[in-house]
């Protein structure tokens, strides 16, 4: 029985769930996932027995507990240094941190206006003032990192900052908001990931439906 327990949300819309199951998941950490689905008027009353901020994702580690999804992979790394969740090189590592800080705390207008959401049909929308400034500047972020570490992913291999970027890769996909090539191939390179594809198929096979992430 693995030590690390995971909870987290609909896996078709929680994008805060998704970051640290695909990092633990790709870096072959061994876990217990345990979902706890979000449908009902007021979010589900089960949540506050087991997460101090009534939200997911929360690790239990015996009597650690820890949330927040870049939290989550901080601690995931310190527990298994050799899994690869951040980069081994200290100048890319501070860079993979920066980025990742920068993804937990901006980008409000494409998070606002553009919900996860894996189950909806690609396609454009109108969208509000600020989410294609949003999305120019991670496209900068994944060119200038990509570029520097030769890629597939930001820094080589798979790491916990591609981690803190799945979600947008699903935003960008699913709302039709780049044609730049090399956003592209990052994204194909995401999507084509193990650990992508088995979140993915199983976020389709859900049946539940939050009115207010369907955009």
């Amino acid at each position: 029985m693995s030590d690390f327990t995971l909870y987290i949300g609909n896996k078709n819309y929680s994008s805060w769930s998704l970051r640290p199951w695909i990092a633990l998941t790709a870096a072959g950490i061994d876990f217990e996932e345990r979902l706890i689905p979000f449908d009902f008027p007021a979010d589900n009353p089960r949540i506050k027995e087991i997460s101090p901020t009534g939200r997911v994702p929360i690790l239990y580690h015996g009597d650690v507990r820890v949330w927040e999804s870049l939290a989550i992979i901080e601690y995931a790394a310190e527990v298994y240094p050799d899994a690869g969740l951040w980069p081994s090189d200290r100048g890319d590592r501070a860079v993979a941190r920066s980025i990742s800080m920068e993804m937990l705390s901006g980008f409000r207008a494409l998070r606002n206006a553009c919900p996860m959401n894996m189950r909806r049909p690609a396609g454009a929308m109108a969208l509000p003032d600020g989410v294609m400034g949003d999305v120019a500047r991670i496209e900068t972020i994944w060119r200038e990192q990509r570029a520097r570490s030769g890629g597939p992913f930001l820094f080589g291999a798979f790491c916990g900052a591609d981690a803190m970027f799945a979600p947008v890769v699903s935003r960008l996909a699913i709302y039709d908001l780049t044609r730049n090539a090399d956003t592209l191939d990052y994204m194909a390179a995401m999507q084509a990931h193990p650990a992508w594809i088995k979140w993915r198929e199983a976020a389709l096979a859900e049946t539940w439906i939050v009115p207010e992430d369907e955009a």
